[in-house]
């Protein structure tokens, strides 16, 4: 990443980094919050992402219109405080989330850790959120001051102490909140801090709950594009196979990757904490999940590139490999907002294996 807002941010992040991390995001998310509720906040956030402004959109998919391909990523922003500001940082969506139906606080402290040796990040959660009600009320406030083509996405998981059993009945209890306000839900079954949530990543499980949440939509009289977020340690056959049933269902497209319980290639000491990894070392990872998904699900799912994009050239080699979307995250902490910026240069255009493919633009 080059230019003043990489350097600035580089001389600012030894500071920001004496602080404990989830401290310092609480603090961003409420700066952001803040800064995106007047004009004068909204012009210097448009200064530090840098991203290029357009008046046509550059995606429209699932009937929705992007104003460009890169997001920030569910985790992030969880009760959808501060959505003005991620608007005016010049990013296309913003995915928030997770949340649950009811609020809960998660796991105990710490629960974020940083590994700088690697630019990654160790978290364990455990999805705190002040429940998809709150989630729903914040993104409904918002939209009066929200760019037309910024898209908003919301992301839904099982609560902690709700048994498998009954996970359905979770997702379908956030869907029936969250629908009329978001843009599109995402389905979270592959979160390592709730424990039995992966063991959802089953293809019939899924196609069963997608059905029934299209079902309630419908009569809702709203809805949203559904998409899935899945883990990046799933072995490709069982990726495969699932990619291969959301094809043939009403999900709309598909997102990879989550965070990791691996820790291959990883230095740094924090690497022994327990819960998921992000950063760099999942790109290589997320890079293959996509061009699999890609080969297996044609043009019939928009994918979603989520995991170790640190750079605009990360970016344009996740469309390389065949990703609709961008999410940023973890490359936010250490590298600034700058990277929005970067970002979406980097992805304002067909990549060249898509045009070299001449694989449809959408």
């Amino acid at each position: 990443m080059s230019g003043w807002r990489s350097l600035a941010y580089a001389a600012a992040r030894p500071l920001l980094f004496r602080f404990e991390p989830e401290r310092i995001h609480r603090l961003t998310v409420d700066a952001l919050r803040i800064a995106g509720e007047n004009r004068f906040g909204r012009r210097v956030l448009v200064l530090a992402g840098g991203a290029p402004r357009r008046r046509r959109p550059w995606a429209e998919l699932m009937g929705l219109r992007f104003r460009n391909r890169v997001g920030v990523a569910a985790g992030f922003d969880k009760d959808g405080v501060a959505l003005r500001g991620w608007a005016a940082l010049g990013l296309g969506f913003a995915e928030v989330g997770t949340v649950t139906p009811e609020r809960q606080p998660g796991n105990e402290r710490p629960r974020l850790f940083r590994l700088p040796e690697d630019q990654a990040l160790v978290n364990r959660m455990g999805f705190n959120n002040a429940g998809a009600l709150t989630l729903a009320r914040n993104v409904m406030l918002a939209r009066r001051h929200l760019p037309r083509d910024f898209v908003v996405g919301a992301n839904i998981g099982r609560g902690r102490a709700t048994p498998p059993a009954r996970a359905r009945d979770d997702y379908l209890a956030a869907h029936r909140l969250v629908a009329p306000v978001a843009d599109y839900v995402v389905v979270n079954v592959s979160s390592p801090n709730t424990p039995g949530l992966r063991d959802l990543q089953d293809a019939a499980w899924l196609d069963d709950l997608l059905r029934a949440l299209d079902d309630a939509g419908r009569q809702l009289a709203v809805a949203p594009p559904l998409l899935v977020k899945l883990s990046p340690d799933l072995d490709d056959s069982v990726r495969d196979g699932i990619v291969a049933a959301l094809v043939e269902g009403p999900a709309a497209g598909v997102i990879l990757s989550n965070s990791s319980i691996h820790r291959d290639g990883v230095a740094s000491t924090q690497a022994g904490e327990a819960g998921g990894l992000s950063g760099p070392p999942l790109l290589p990872r997320m890079l293959a999940a996509v061009a699999r998904a890609r080969q297996i699900a044609g043009d019939r799912l928009v994918i979603v590139a989520s995991g170790g994009i640190a750079s605009g050239g990360d970016a344009d080699a996740a469309r390389a490999a065949g990703a609709d979307l961008v999410q940023l995250w973890t490359g936010l902490v250490y590298g600034g907002p700058g990277l929005i910026g970067e970002a979406v240069r980097a992805t304002s255009g067909p990549s060249a294996r898509v045009a070299a493919e001449g694989r449809l633009v959408r």
